[in-house]
């Protein structure tokens, strides 16, 4: 009975120990981010998502151009992003038969909630999920752009509407009502037009005055931005005020960047998989 008792004893501690591990990973993954996000304002912290919204949106007008269909995948990759870079999912590790990125399924790290209401809700599709899928199965789940009729319960509902509210509580933007002779939208005009040009100056500066020529030494998050807004086709409203000579340069680093082999870029040093992972999967798309 004595070393049962301690055999117990050991496994809780065993689990007490993993426990705590875990949780002071996710600490330092969100430390990580307030020391990445150091140099931008540092009174409003805004996700991926809320990023590539904003850079998409129209500043008076309050909506993002009817003819942009590539923006809804584009903030459920922002999504995934978000999550791996928060320490809550990761990539598979490689194995012989699953090398590529677009072969290795997401899996769970961590269910701690986020306190952002579309990650949270993507965690736990993740988690219930069995089998495991691969990042591009999950930005189409995500979309709603499936098939299988019990599949669509993962699909993820009213994002932009959602995370345009989110900025409206950080004080960005507004709410108003706007008639289209046929019907009334709800739309959200910039108000903070100081964050909004921040956000603009960070990219613009990464691609020209910052330019490294290596994503390996890029910020992280600037990089998984440049990629977002490039997947969102919102990446022409950041270079657009530049003049040609500078935008010209800009559009040029930036294509560059993204046409670079996520295969390769994935696999080096202190390399961030899932940026990587999602920029392999709109490629295909």
């Amino acid at each position: 009975m004595t070393t049962l008792t301690h055999r117990t004893r050991r496994t809780e501690l065993s689990k007490n120990s993993e426990k705590k591990v875990e949780s002071e990973e996710n600490t330092n993954q969100e430390r990580s981010l307030d020391n990445e996000d150091s140099g931008d304002s540092k009174d409003i912290r805004l996700t991926l998502m809320e990023e590539v919204l904003l850079l998409g949106l129209k500043d008076k007008e309050g909506y993002t151009s009817f003819w942009n269909d590539c923006i809804s995948s584009g903030l459920r990759g922002g999504i995934l992003i978000e999550l791996a870079m928060r320490g809550r999912i990761y990539l598979e590790p490689p194995t012989l038969r699953k090398k590529r990125l677009l072969d290795r399924k997401v899996l769970l790290k961590s269910e701690s909630p986020t306190g952002d209401v579309l990650l949270d809700e993507t965690l736990k599709h993740i988690k219930a999920t069995e089998p495991t899928e691969t990042v591009q199965t999950w930005i189409e789940l995500l979309t709603g752009e499936t098939w299988n009729p019990f599949k669509l319960q993962y699909q993820l509902r009213n994002v932009r509407e959602r995370i345009a509210k989110n900025l409206v509580e950080k004080g960005i933007l507004t709410t108003e009502k706007q008639n289209f002779l046929l019907f009334d939208m709800t739309t959200h005009p910039v108000t903070n037009m100081t964050e909004k040009q921040r956000l603009v100056k960070k990219l613009q500066d990464s691609v020209l005055e910052r330019w490294v020529n290596d994503p390996q030494r890029m910020d992280k998050r600037t990089l998984a931005l440049l990629v977002l807004a490039h997947s969102s086709d919102v990446l022409e409203n950041v270079f657009s005020s530049l003049t040609d000579d500078k935008y010209d340069v800009a559009m040029n680093r930036a294509k560059d960047l993204v046409e670079l082999d996520p295969e390769v870029e994935g696999t080096k040093h202190s390399a961030t998989e899932m940026i990587w992972a999602v920029l392999a999967a709109f490629n295909k798309s």
